[in-house]
């Protein structure tokens, strides 16, 4: 069995029930987006870019997390400014900006998964590998 399915990754309570709070508040504001609820709409916009920040902040200790966490953060800020973007009838003019921080999200994750987390493999294979080396003494010669 690999180190890694070895491995717990333990949320505390509090914590996990901010993380559902923060998938709430993201379902309410892009209902109010489909619905076209302006007003609540835009001030979803405040709790849910606001928590992802602080689950970021929070988990930043672990790479993993921290990549993911960056992502869903430029992914709400880009699906907040379309949203906007659509109430006012300017998204045609805004949607193309709107590729630049969903690139940049996907650009964390591809280095993420495609450079770091391979390595990462890599170097902890070769640090369960590394066998310590006693030195023979001169009557065991």
């Amino acid at each position: 069995m690999s180190q890694e399915s070895q491995e717990l990754y333990v949320v505390p309570a509090k914590f996990r029930k901010l993380e559902n709070l923060h998938i709430l508040f993201w379902l309410v504001k892009d209902l109010c987006w489909c619905l076209l609820f302006r007003p609540l709409g835009m001030i979803m916009i405040a709790p849910t870019l606001l928590v992802a920040v602080w689950i970021t902040w929070k988990n930043k200790h672990i790479v993993a997390e921290l990549a993911h966490n960056l992502a869903i953060t430029i992914w709400i800020t880009a699906n907040s400014i379309w949203m906007i973007a659509e109430f006012y009838a300017v998204d045609e003019k805004v949607k193309p900006y709107c590729i630049i921080p969903f690139s940049i999200g996907i650009l964390i994750l591809g280095y993420y998964y495609l450079i770091y987390a391979p390595l990462q493999r890599k170097k902890d294979k070769a640090e369960a590998v590394q066998v310590t080396v006693i030195p023979a003494t001169a009557e065991e010669v």
